[in-house]
């Protein structure tokens, strides 16, 4: 996925109102961009960070940046901007570039299901499978990713609506992408969101299938990267392909 027209660096002034940011362009020039992330962010709104902004001339929009990812020391990025993954996954989806799903003919985006939910993707062939992203940012180890970054409960509700599709007979996948490139594994913040954690396990022992991505993150765009492991935690039960002799 190609970034639109390319980013301008920035330092990063604050992050206020969840959806709006003082930035300072190299030029000197102080802009409010806008941040398309609800979460905490952790670790990623520290006044004084290097930031990469997009800018657009488009007259029905109120601000004319929009915050897109932060630079750390070593070159290494993560992707503030939620939506991005979908994009990213959306264009591998449809090249059946993604290791572990199911066989499937075609790729639908949104689509109503469970209580009054969308589902991020449903890929439909002998047997539908519903999947859905997250998008994750947070890396408080070093190489270790972490889902989530605050409390989420429409997040611990997708689980529950996983696991009732695969009591439908459908098939079911989380999928959690990476928006970082300096991350070898992912897992859970049990710590901060506890009520995620338990939705997850009884996701998986209900059969619903755990995917992790990494992606290729610069300036120029994000793609989708290689598959990652999950970091098992140690009050996890075994799910139910580790049982399997």
């Amino acid at each position: 996925m190609r970034f639109q027209t390319p980013l301008v660096p920035a330092t990063l002034i604050r992050r206020y109102k969840r959806f709006l940011a003082d930035c300072l362009l190299e030029d000197g020039q102080e802009v409010v961009a806008h941040c398309a992330n609800p979460g905490s962010m952790l670790g990623l709104a520290e006044p004084g960070m290097r930031i990469w902004l997009e800018p657009n001339d488009d007259p029905k929009k109120k601000l004319k940046y929009g915050w897109r990812l932060v630079e750390h020391d070593g070159g290494h990025f993560t992707g503030v901007d939620t939506s991005v993954p979908n994009r990213a996954l959306k264009a591998a989806l449809e090249a059946h570039q993604v290791p572990g799903l199911p066989a499937y003919e075609t790729v639908r985006a949104e689509v109503k299901y469970g209580a009054n939910s969308r589902i991020d993707f449903l890929l439909s062939g002998a047997q539908d499978t519903y999947v859905e992203v997250k998008s994750v940012t947070l890396s408080r180890q070093h190489g270790l990713a972490e889902f989530p970054d605050s409390v989420t409960a429409r997040g611990a509700k997708h689980l529950a609506e996983l696991a009732a599709m695969v009591a439908q007979g459908h098939n079911a996948v989380m999928l959690y992408l990476v928006q970082r490139n300096d991350c070898t594994r992912f897992t859970l913040a049990a710590d901060i969101d506890p009520t995620y954690d338990a939705a997850f396990v009884a996701a998986r022992r209900a059969g619903v299938q755990v995917l992790g991505f990494d992606t290729r993150i610069s300036p120029e765009g994000v793609d989708l990267g290689a598959p990652l492991p999950l970091a098992e935690l140690p009050h996890w039960p075994l799910a139910p392909d580790q049982c399997k002799s």
